[in-house]
């Protein structure tokens, strides 16, 4: 392998993502849905830090609660280091430093992005050179979202989400996110999606799992006011039945003028569209006066970087 871009150690951003749009077909034989996203990347970042090490180690601080982030093989970071090492033939460790600015199990991607960091991390590190290809290549192996969190920007995800075509989206689009102090899990809010349907309690699945034109267009636009009426997650309903308060916060966030709330992923992060900057200061500002953790971000942002 080459070694020219080995390094002491380096640092990698990678960044959160809301799902603008999230249609979920049915379960299938292997237990994977098959889905119809739009990713984009937004401003709220997981940092990484890689340093040579015999083995492999990881800390984990941040801004978030981290006390629920495993430091074993169970988490994604470590995994995609691991991943990468066997892949190459590296004979080398790691020490990761993870620390953490996207709500912990909160429907943003933040153990994805870190994966993503690590990737690059590494890449860098022990200078194994593999390319934007060859790193997606790994990242889908590890999690749908990985990928996307290697790239950033606005992108449509099919099959599982891993399979990625960037979409145009002109100028910035404005968020607020309202976090949860208890995360939501993944494959419990999909288990419950499955049960409603089931139940025939829910919506039917998105018939053809297709991203809607309309949203497409609204996106190249850059128009918010366009953007909202379309915007959509299927497993708002689950998440919204093992949480109630996240019905109270999306109807608050809209009452307070936000374009419109939806559900991130697979929640509990309630993201609030926006008409602009002033807007969304005034919407963040007016649910923090009622008790609501809530920050302002914009995307689209870039992938994971190498900053250092």
């Amino acid at each position: 392998m080459s070694m020219a871009r080995r390094a002491d150690a380096v640092h990698v951003r990678a960044p959160g993502k809301i799902n603008v749009y999230l249609g979920v077909g049915p379960r299938r034989d292997d237990g994977y849905h098959a889905l119809a996203t739009v990713f984009q990347a937004v401003s709220l970042y997981e940092d990484v830090h890689a340093s040579p090490s015999d083995g492999f180690s990881l800390e984990v601080s941040g801004s978030v609660d981290v006390s629920g982030v495993p430091l074993d093989d169970r988490n994604l970071a470590l995994r995609a280091a691991k991943l990468l090492a066997q892949h190459a033939g590296v004979t080398e460790g790691v020490h990761l430093d993870i620390r953490k600015g996207v709500p912990v199990a909160g429907g943003m991607g933040g153990g994805s992005a870190d994966a993503a960091a690590a990737l690059v991390a590494c890449d860098a590190l022990w200078g194994t050179d593999l390319g934007p290809r060859g790193l997606h290549d790994l990242a889908a192996r590890l999690g749908a979202d990985v990928p996307f969190a290697l790239h950033g920007g606005t992108a449509v995800g099919t099959g599982r989400g891993d399979e990625l075509t960037p979409a145009l989206a002109r100028g910035r689009f404005d968020w607020v996110l309202v976090l949860s102090e208890q995360g939501l899990s993944t494959p419990e809010v999909y288990g419950r999606l499955d049960e409603l349907r089931d139940d025939a309690l829910a919506d039917d699945a998105t018939s053809l799992l297709e991203v809607p034109v309309a949203l497409l267009q609204a996106l190249r636009a850059g128009d918010a006011q366009e953007l909202a009426p379309v915007m959509l997650n299927d497993l708002e309903a689950a998440a919204v039945l093992d949480r109630p308060d996240l019905e109270h916060a999306l109807a608050d966030g809209v009452r307070m003028g936000a374009l419109t709330g939806i559900v991130s992923g697979s929640g509990p992060t309630i993201a609030f569209l926006c008409a602009g900057p002033e807007a969304a200061r005034t919407v963040q500002a007016e649910l923090q006066a009622t008790g609501h953790e809530a920050l302002h971000v914009h995307g689209p942002v870039p992938g994971a970087q190498l900053l250092v």
